[in-house]
C-alpha cells in the first residue's frame, strides 16, 4: 500500500508525494474543527429544540427545567453527531481527498489503490477514527467515573491515533492501518484546491 505505487483517480503523481506526519494532520484537523463544532452546535441546538417539545414539560423558572431523556441522547442525539462527522469528511473526501483544512497543509486522503474515497471507506475510516478514543472514554468511566475522565480518557485516545504513525514503519495512523485508507502529502506543484477539483469534474 505504499504511495509510490499508486496513482489516483484524479491523475495525482503520487509517486512524489509521502505519508503525511502526524504534526501536520492534528494541524489540519484543528483547522476543520472549529467549522465541525459550529455544525454539532447547531445540530444539538435543532435536536434539543425538538426534544424539548417531544418529550419535556418546559415550566417558566429555572427550577422547572428537565433534561433530556437519557434514551434520547444515546439514540438520537449522539447518532446524529456521528452521522455530521461522516457527511463531512465523507462529501470532502469523496469530492477532492482535501477537507478545508487538509487545503491548507496539502494534505489529501486516498485508499489503498490511491483514489478517491467511496462512501463506504469514508465511513469505516470515520468509525475506525472513533473507535480507539470510543474504548478509551470507556475505560476512563469505569475507573473515574467522572465526565471530566472521560473527556481526558478519549482525548488521549485521540492523540495515540495519531502519535502511533511515530512507531509504524510506514507512518501510518492506527485509522489508517483499520480503514485500509491514508493520508498523502501533496507537492506543491501537484496540489490543487477543492473547487479546482470540482471543476475538473465538470469537464
Amino acid at each position: 500500500m505504499s504511495s509510490s505505487h499508486h496513482t489516483t483517480n484524479t491523475a495525482l503523481p503520487t509517486q512524489t508525494a509521502t505519508v503525511a506526519k502526524p504534526l501536520v494532520r492534528l494541524l489540519a484537523i484543528v483547522y476543520d474543527g472549529m467549522l465541525i463544532l459550529a455544525m454539532l452546535f447547531l445540530v444539538g441546538a435543532v435536536l434539543a429544540v425538538i426534544g424539548t417539545l417531544l418529550f419535556l414539560d418546559v415550566g417558566t423558572t429555572s427550577q422547572q427545567a428537565q433534561k433530556l431523556p437519557l434514551w434520547y441522547q444515546n439514540m438520537i442525539m449522539t447518532p446524529s453527531f456521528v452521522l455530521t462527522l461522516i457527511g463531512f469528511y465523507g462529501i470532502f473526501w469523496r469530492k477532492s481527498g482535501q477537507t478545508l483544512g487538509m487545503q491548507t497543509w496539502r494534505l489529501k486522503t486516498v485508499n489503498a489503490h490511491g483514489e478517491l474515497l467511496s462512501w463506504r471507506q469514508s465511513c469505516v475510516r470515520i468509525l475506525a477514527a472513533c473507535l480507539l478514543p470510543a474504548l478509551c472514554s470507556v475505560v476512563g468511566l469505569l475507573i473515574h467515573g467522572s465526565k471530566l475522565a472521560v473527556l481526558v480518557a478519549a482525548f488521549l485516545g485521540f492523540l495515540f491515533n495519531f502519535l502511533f504513525c511515530l512507531f509504524n514503519r510506514r507512518g501510518l495512523a492506527v485509522h489508517d492501518m483499520l480503514s485500509d485508507t491514508l493520508t498523502l502529502k501533496v507537492p506543491k506543484i501537484a496540489h490543487q484546491t477543492l473547487w479546482q477539483s470540482l471543476k475538473r469534474r465538470k469537464k
